[in-house]
């Protein structure tokens, strides 16, 4: 079972990113503010959830969240500050689109910087032991997988609409074939098959 909290008695704000591997799209954020003690069944760390699950847990998260928001920071901003920046980037943009200011941040990984001087714990793996990152890893992983849903409708040859984004060998095939779109990184490696 997650753990609701991580600092009693404060309004903790869970923060977590989709994307960081992925060779085109963006950098995907949310941050979420559940209610107090509340246990919403099935949730866990995104990449631990099929496609439905993530699919139901979004519109529960969405309708039971006490406050919510989701920002990116796309690949022209990845590739000019680099992939840890603007993934924290993200994260502060969803941070500030809150409806409520969080008396504390809980961020999955192991790097931060701190958001208006709010208190904040950095927790690895943290989407797999706090309901409130869990929920945000959820939000951005749908979020993420919609939006590279709708850029492979105008770039119908990487696969996108079942790799998002990640570079899997059909992806990878078809940037040696097709060259880079728009939407991808250019200061990421793309590595030749062989």
């Amino acid at each position: 079972m997650l753990k609701s909290c991580y600092a009693v008695g404060l309004m903790e704000a869970g923060c977590d990113e989709a994307g960081r591997g992925c060779l085109a799209g963006p950098v995907v954020a949310a941050a979420v503010i559940l209610p107090p003690g509340i246990q919403l069944a099935g949730l866990n760390d995104s990449k631990k959830l099929t496609a439905v699950q993530r699919s139901k847990l979004d519109l529960i998260i969405r309708t039971t969240a006490l406050a919510y928001r989701i920002a990116w920071a796309d690949n022209v901003e990845i590739d000019r500050i680099n992939i840890l920046e603007a993934s924290i980037t993200a994260m502060h943009r969803a941070l500030e689109g809150l409806s409520l200011e969080p008396e504390h941040i809980l961020v999955d990984g192991n790097r931060f910087r701190s958001y208006r001087n709010i208190p904040h714990t950095c927790i690895v793996r943290g989407d797999s032991l706090y309901a409130s990152i869990a929920a945000a890893s959820v939000l951005a992983k749908q979020h993420r997988d919609e939006l590279m849903r709708s850029f492979a409708i105008e770039y119908p040859n990487y696969g996108w609409e079942r790799n998002y984004g990640y570079p899997t060998a059909e992806h990878r095939r078809a940037t040696q074939k097709l060259g880079l779109t728009p939407q991808h990184r250019r200061s990421f490696r793309f590595q030749p098959l062989y």
